[in-house]
């Protein structure tokens, strides 16, 4: 038994090294897609990803205060307020009224990245939780997630108590969704692999590793 244990434990470091030497030489792009293959959990941002607009700077040319918040957005891209500061006083100019964001959610058609619904559908048909982080308000993210048929209660967005009204606090959401549901594999995003179309990750769904 002793002997048989031995070879056992032999052949599991081997298979284990042999594992880790496979990885060791992929790419930095192929250890992401592996990583984005193998994931059980993905996180998506909203503007300008699952969607194609800003939806602030397009909720402020609906209210007429498009060209005041444009100035600021500038302004904030120079490193001169934090993002918290920044939304904070676009939403100052904008001032948006109950009846105002209503208006524009039945007004305004969404305009989704092309592949994002495709992509969403064959995330949870592997059983892939899927997730929006976003620091919009949730009465324009609510639309979005319906659309693409991610639950609402698989959205954090703008609240002044919740961290993506915050410098940061997309991370700081996600570590916290990886503590509260134990997810192994969570994907957000990753400099290493730049993508530019949903069809990407689509097709690398489909693809095994070398």
């Amino acid at each position: 038994m002793a002997l048989y244990s031995l070879k056992s434990n032999l052949q599991y470091a081997t298979l284990k090294t042999l594992s880790l030497v496979s990885i060791s030489v992929m790419s930095p792009q192929q250890s992401v897609q592996e990583l984005f293959r193998t994931a059980d959990c993905v996180c998506f941002d909203v503007d300008s990803t699952v969607i194609q607009d800003e939806g602030i700077d397009e909720l402020a040319n609906f209210c007429g205060k498009g060209d005041e918040v444009k100035l600021l957005t500038a302004e904030a891209m120079g490193g001169s307020m934090t993002f918290q500061e920044a939304l904070k006083k676009r939403l100052d100019i904008i001032r948006p009224s109950v009846s105002q964001i209503r208006e524009f959610v039945e007004k305004t058609p969404i305009r989704l990245t092309p592949g994002i619904s495709q992509l969403v559908k064959d995330l949870q048909d592997r059983g892939v939780v899927v997730y929006l982080v976003s620091g919009g308000f949730r009465s324009l993210i609510d639309p979005v997630a319906e659309l693409i048929g991610v639950p609402k209660s698989n959205y954090a967005g703008f609240d002044e108590n919740e961290p993506t009204s915050r410098s940061g606090g997309k991370g700081l959401v996600v570590r916290r969704l990886k503590e509260l549901h134990g997810y192994q594999r969570l994907v957000r995003k990753k400099a290493t692999w730049f993508v530019t179309d949903f069809q990407e990750l689509i097709h690398s769904l489909t693809i095994q590793a070398k």
